[in-house]
Formats: structure tokens, sequence, C-alpha cells
């Protein structure tokens, strides 16, 4: 055979099979494009996640304001509130309280998880109640946060991780009652102040808040962990640490006098002046210095700090510039105005006087408008997907579009 067609009948089997060759990339390339879709790490619909604990879980968004009248008036979510199953039948993890009214739910858009629970501190606690931490437990009782997080992380674009911890760690909850205890059994002749009990005093000692910090310090390097183990870079992603909103005025900023029972029982605010300053200015401060202190330790970049002690000052419980709903003339949360008239913080209540569908645990946490509020503030902080650190302050009266108190981000 002459070698000339040899060739050529060779070349065209070549190119045949060149073209196959061709055919099949293009045709895998096809059928792999919708995958390169799906949501992953740094691929598909970006998504704000929140850890922690009650303050960002949603504890009391229930509630859009305080009534001594009808819990039905300032009842803004119903029953379900805390429901956050698929069926929205139950919660996930009972008792973490994770509001539909929750600060990480910003929309325009972005995708939100809540996986913070309420009464969660920087470790995981098992037995009567599951607390999950920042950490990674994982036993039959369930998953610790930071888990959570690497698992749901794998398959989400996480850009921004929200998480507020350490004040369960500094046992915020019974100082609270400690102090409403004290207010409720001694006499204004002589008071008998929570601010220089042991069981108070022992927990901001320098040793425990050098031990709290490294605590808190070490759930935000969890949080890195998580991310990292999910398939995420640092800075793909920020991590922005809230501190903690001051829940009470000092004691000239009350509306109801610290003699008798009115400042509790009207107003569920049961603090003698002196510790009410006490908490403004000694408490609150050590706690959210403990918090900042455990973020720039991180030495993260990625890291951002979101400040939030004054950002509900003049919206308070029991401040003189807002009142309960029957006190202001309001009919229902959703009366002309009610926003700022109303306090942004739930009535601190025991267990002799709950009552309804009130929740003792969701006494002095940030209720319906408070978490809207901190909502406007985080969408903020997201900045369109570039996210900032911060200081929330609250700007003007009225709403925004989204139906959340006016707020600015500093």
């Amino acid at each position: 055979m002459n070698h000339t067609i040899v060739a050529r009948r060779a070349a065209r089997r070549s190119g045949r099979a060149s073209l196959a060759v061709l055919g099949a990339l293009l045709m895998s390339t096809a059928l792999a494009a919708p995958a390169a879709l799906a949501d992953g790490p740094g691929v598909g619909t970006p998504t704000v996640v929140s850890l922690g604990d009650s303050y960002i879980s949603g504890e009391a968004g229930r509630w859009a304001g305080n009534s001594n009248v009808s819990s039905s008036k300032v009842d803004a979510l119903g029953s379900t509130a805390y429901y956050d199953n698929a069926a929205n039948t139950a919660e996930t993890i009972s008792g973490c309280h994770r509001s539909k009214a929750a600060e990480v739910i910003i929309g325009g858009g972005v995708n939100s998880k809540n996986l913070a629970c309420s009464g969660a501190k920087t470790a995981t606690a098992t037995g009567g109640d599951f607390k999950p931490g920042i950490d990674f437990y994982n036993g039959s009782a369930g998953q610790g946060q930071a888990l959570a997080l690497q698992n749901y992380a794998g398959s989400a674009n996480v850009k921004l991780v929200l998480l507020s911890i350490g004040g369960n760690n500094f046992n915020f909850a019974s100082i609270v009652q400690t102090c409403l205890t004290n207010w409720l059994t001694s006499p204004s002749w002589w008071k008998n102040y929570c601010n220089d009990d042991s069981s108070v005093t022992s927990n901001f000692s320098s040793s425990n808040v050098s031990a709290q910090t490294l605590n808190i310090k070490n759930a935000i390097l969890n949080v890195r962990t998580a991310m990292s183990n999910a398939g995420y870079g640092d800075g793909s992603y920020t991590v922005l640490v809230q501190d903690y909103m001051s829940p009470i005025p000092t004691s000239s900023g009350f509306r109801y006098g610290e003699t008798g029972y009115t400042r509790q029982n009207t107003g569920g605010c049961g603090f003698w002046n002196g510790d009410a300053n006490w908490a403004n200015n000694t408490a609150l401060p050590t706690i959210n210095n403990a918090v900042k202190n455990a973020a720039a330790q991180t030495g993260l970049s990625f890291v951002k700090v979101l400040e939030l002690q004054s950002a509900f000052n003049g919206r308070r419980l029991c401040e003189n510039t807002v009142g309960l709903l029957e006190e202001k003339g309001l009919s229902t949360w959703q009366s002309a105005n009610a926003v700022d008239n109303s306090e942004w913080i739930a009535q601190i209540r025991t267990v002799s006087t709950v009552f309804g569908p009130y929740f003792v645990q969701e006494s002095l946490h940030p209720n319906y408008w408070g978490e809207k509020a901190l909502r406007n503030c985080i969408r903020q902080a997201y900045n369109g997907g570039t996210p900032r650190g911060g200081t929330c302050a609250r700007t003007a009266n009225g709403l925004n579009a989204n139906g959340e108190p006016n707020m600015t981000l500093q």
C-alpha cells in the first residue's frame, strides 16, 4: 500500500480519536457544571451563622415590649416563636430558644443559620439540660456548637460567623438572681447589696477574669478550627464577636423609686440603685472587656468586634424614657410609635411569679424590638459581603423598611 495513503488514514483515525476525547471532556464538563453552582466553602449563596448564648440565640424574642395587663398585647411571634426544626413543630434542642426574631436573620439574599443556645458557656454542659458550648463535643446528648458549625459550613458558603459568649461563664443569671433576692429581702433602711456578696464578687476576681478571658479566646479559636476543617482559609470569612448591652439604667434613670415593691412588682427590675450602678459601671464593663480582650488575643485579623454596651440606652428595662404598654397608652405592640415608647429588654421574672406563656429564662434579655435592632446592626456589619466591626447605636426613632428600629453601626 502507498505510504502516503497509510499516513492519511492514520491521521484521520488520530483526528477522530482526538475529537472523541475532546467530546468526552466537553460532555464531562457539561455534566459537572451544576455541581460547581452548589453551596460550599466559597461557593453559592452567602450565609451568616450565629453561635453562642441566649443574647444571640433569640431568648425573649417572642415579646415586643412589656405589659402587666395581658401577654397577648406584646406577643409578636406567637407560640411557635422558638420552634426551629424543619416542620416548625418544636425546638431542635429544647430550651435553646432560637427565636424567629433573632439577629442573624438579615435577609436580602443572604442565608442564615442559628446554632446558638440559651444558657451556653464556652464548654458544653450535659446532664439535666444539654447546653452545647463552642467546642467539638460529640455524644449522645448532641454536638458542640463548633462541631455543628464545621458540619454545616462544609455545604454552605459562610461569610460571617456571629459569636456571643462569655456572659454565662461569669454566671450572669446567678448574679441577677442574687441581686433580685437581696432587693426583695432587705429594707431600704438596711440595704443588702449583691455587689459585695462573695458569691458575686468571686466572678470578678482577677484570676477568674483571666481564666474566662482565656476560655473565650479558645472558643474563638475553636470557630477558626471548625471553619478550617470545613475547608475555609483564614480571611475567607469573618468572625464577629459581640459583647453585651446594658439591660437596666443607672440609679438616675429609673422611673420607679427603689423603696416599696413597685420596682419589681410593676417594672420587673428589682435592683437597688447601688447595685444598678455597679452593674453598669463595674460588672458589665468587666465582662465586655474580657470578651474584647479575648478577641484581640487571638491575633487574627479576621476576628472583629461588635460593641453593644450602650446600644439600648434610652430603651432599657424600667428606664424613665419608656414604659409598659399601659403606662404609655398603647393598646398593643402594633400601636403607632410603640417601638419608641416600649422597653427593648424583657422583665425579670421569678419561678414564683412567672405566669402564662412567659419563661423565667427570658428575663433581662433583648425582646422582639431589641433583637430587630441588633439585626439592623448585623446587616450593616455584614456590609454587602465585606464584614466589619463597630459600635451599634440607636440613632433615630421609628422603623426602617424592614420593620426594625433605626440603628447605626459606627
